[in-house]
């Protein structure tokens, strides 16, 4: 056979004689799908079974620990994670006690929800990296509903003197009922906090059994990255009244940060000087050895607690010269040695947190995953994410009887861990066992902690998140579209509202997927020299065309949104509107029928009203008999899609010019065949050769080689 190239000259050579054929496939037949009933049987069926073997395979795959547990080596491993955990654990503490402060909670509850979720994630979890526990943003977003519903209940003003969350005093004003009625500011917080604990595990833990855990994807790195900012200015923003000394309530609903920033500057004038001065020695302090730490981690074998020695000498310093009876200065109280007996959530409370609860539930399962998955990828083996749900779930749930706020993974404290020698979940065990060191014997010697200590140290550990600020030209050449979702969901979660941020990081993700699909074009394809691989002439030399059929490629789904776009952008790219082409068409039909009526001759010019030159009633002849659309990039087509490939189809065939679609998936396939696409068949297989073809090189063979071929080129006004 003979192909022609642009010139008309010989492209390709076979064998003569040899024939071109156009491939047919015979597509497997689908199995009919099965009734409700035999689903639902064989679905309970598996589910209702029980085996050892079963058994035995649920237990080790809700619990992980009794899987790599008895394959622990000993000798290997335990150094690296006692370290790990050691450290981690030196660290958790004054983290714990200044995060809570972030939650409106009183310092032991800190201690508490870190202790929780070190032990019960080492048991659940399946990576053996990330460190589970207090996290700043999960933080912000539970201390707003804390705040919004102290504010409801009546607690308009923040505790000024000196705490008092000791056991009994808790005990007694919890009562033996849920309702509340009698419980002071701190007991009722904290059952706010563990209400909304409760309800964010609750949505995780029912995530898991449904399988859910895809819903991670939807989030991408830029997104969180941007919700996470944003966060980090509005955690910022709200611990500068401690740095410097002031007391009002934290502003609720939309625009926090400019109500902050207001009661600041309106406020300023009750500076405290001693918190204020405490606050910049802490600052001159721990920010260079931050970056110390930094600077040396590689060479250091595990990072120096400057915050823990900073904690330390700033409580003495506080508890020797009376910080609190002389300056007035804020500290953090009474904290009670020991465990509360454990108080279920106020039932009560639930509606009015259900929505709150929802978003920390999707930030901390996300933040979890994504951590997880990181570290697993980068050490060499794998995480389950539903179990990752499971775990972080449970982390919130069985904590939330035990008076904690919600947990998450967290990058600062992974990092840590990682670098220390962790080799497996006993590091969190190990982190576990100095926290309840702490809690058993440590804790009351905090009493005299400054607040603004604490704030300090939440402040110098926002440094990561705000140096992405840095990388934003960086973001912006590298990907315009990710730069701007980061943008937005930062300046949204900032400025107006942090839950509001993460569902409009959401939408604008999502918009700019849908605007990929809105702003694809067709392109026209050229075969390369040598091959019969066509690519776009626009990005490629040296691409030859053939004379009379022009190819095409989509590179989106054609669906309701995009389908008359696609078919604007292909009609602009081929050069011929055939619906204009129609009506030009039927116009000239009309004026040589009304020339022929008057004239009394068929082939009579029409000339103007003022006697000017004769209307040529003709058009430019068109270049192209045929037209194929490569679908290989078309990854599906909805009921609208398949109309506008009809209808492509119908008005080209009205102006001469035949359509056909090549390499078309076979989901596409189906789709276009339950669209009707295919006339008068029941199947597609019927229409290769003829509507479809397997490949753009057979599509071409076949358009060349009919008898109506290159010939059909000519124009319509010469065929009238």
């Amino acid at each position: 056979m003979v192909l022609l190239g642009n010139d008309g000259g010989v492209a390709r050579e076979g064998d003569e004689g040899e024939q071109q054929h156009a491939l047919v496939l015979e597509r497997v037949e689908k199995q009919p799908p099965a009734s409700w009933r035999s689903l639902t049987s064989r679905r309970l069926k598996r589910c209702c079974s029980c085996s050892p073997q079963r058994v035995r395979s649920k237990v080790l795959g809700f619990l992980p620990i009794l899987k790599w547990l008895p394959r622990y080596r000993l000798k290997e491993w335990l150094l690296g994670d006692v370290m790990s955990g050691l450290i981690v654990g030196i660290l958790l503490v004054p983290q714990s006690i200044a995060y809570s402060l972030l939650a409106s909670q009183d310092p032991i509850y800190g201690l508490y929800t870190s202790f929780f979720a070190s032990i019960i994630y080492a048991l659940l979890g399946t990576s053996k990296h990330i460190s589970v526990g207090i996290f700043g943003v999960l933080c912000l977003l539970v201390g707003q509903v804390v705040d919004r519903e102290l504010a409801l209940a009546g607690y308009l003003t923040e505790r000024s003197g000196v705490g008092s969350n000791d056991s009994a005093a808790l005990l007694a004003a919890l009562g033996n009922n849920t309702s509340g009625v009698d419980c002071d500011r701190s007991c009722y917080a904290i059952t706010v906090g563990a209400t909304v604990t409760f309800t964010a595990g609750v949505y995780q833990v029912l995530m898991g059994i449904f399988q859910v855990g895809f819903v991670s994807v939807y989030l991408s790195d830029s997104l969180l990255s941007g919700f996470a900012t944003g966060a980090s200015l509005t955690i910022l923003t709200s611990q500068v009244k401690y740095i410097l000394g002031l007391k009002f309530p934290r502003p609720q609903g939309w625009f926090t940060l400019f109500k902050t920033w207001y009661n600041l500057f309106a406020n300023l004038g009750d500076t405290n000087v001693c918190d204020l001065v405490t606050s910049l020695v802490c600052l001159l302090i721990l920010i260079p050895t931050k970056e110390i730490n930094d600077r040396f981690k590689a060479k250091l074998k595990a990072p120096i607690p400057f915050e823990l020695f900073v904690v330390i000498i700033a409580t003495l310093a506080s508890h020797f010269a009376d910080f609190y009876n002389n300056y007035g200065s804020s500290v953090a109280g009474v904290i009670p040695t020991g465990f509360l007996p454990p108080r279920a959530p106020m039932w009560s409370l639930i509606p009015n947190v259900a929505v709150d609860a929802f978003s920390i539930a999707i930030v901390g399962f996300a933040i979890t995953v994504s951590l997880s998955e990181m570290f697993a990828k980068k050490h060499g083996y794998s995480v389950d994410a539903n179990q990752e749900m499971y775990a972080i779930g449970f982390c919130n749930i069985l904590p939330s009887f035990f008076h904690c706020f919600s947990t998450s993974a967290a990058l600062t404290k992974t990092l840590v861990k990682e670098s220390t020698g962790c080799q497996s979940q006993v590091s969190g065990l190990v982190s576990g066992l100095v926290l309840l060191l702490v809690l058993l014997l440590i804790a009351p010697l905090f009493y005299s902690l400054q607040k603004c200590v604490l704030a300090v140290i939440i402040v110098v550990n926002l440094r990561g998140a705000l140096q992405k600020f840095a990388d934003i030209p960086r973001m912006w050449r590298v990907n315009r579209i990710d730069a701007a979702v980061w943008l937005v969901t930062m300046a949204t979660s900032a400025l107006v509202n942090t839950e509001l941020g993460l569902l409009v990081g959401v939408m604008a993700s999502a918009l700019c997927v849908l605007g990929r699909t809105q702003r694809a074009q067709v392109l026209e394809l050229g075969r390369t020299p040598s091959t019969e691989h066509y690519e776009a002439l626009a990005a490629y030399r040296g691409l030859q065309t053939h004379p009379g059929v022009l190819v095409f490629r989509y590179a989106a789904p054609i669906y309701y949104a995009n389908q008359s776009l696609f078919k604007r952008s292909l009609y602009r790219r081929a050069g011929l509107d055939p619906l204009q082409e129609k009506a030009q068409r039927l116009k000239f039909q009309k004026k040589k029928k009304a020339a022929a009526d008057l004239a009394g001759a068929p082939n009579v010019s029409l000339k103007d009203d003022e006697g000017g030159a004769a209307v040529t009633l003709m058009t430019p002849p068109r270049s192209f008999h045929s037209l194929v659309i490569d679908c290989s990039a078309v990854l599906f087509v909805d009921t609208a899609g398949v109309t506008a490939l009809k209808e492509v189809r119908k008005d080209y065939a009205a102006v001469g010019v035949k359509v056909v679609l090549a390499q078309c998936n076979p989901s596409v396939l189906d789709d276009l065949q339950r669209g009707g696409f295919f006339p008068d068949q029941s199947t597609h297989a019927a229409a290769a050769g003829t509507l479809v073809f397997f490949s753009i090189a057979d599509a071409v063979h076949q358009l060349l080689k009919t008898p109506d071929g290159p010939e059909r080129g000519s124009s319509w006004a010469h065929e009238l």
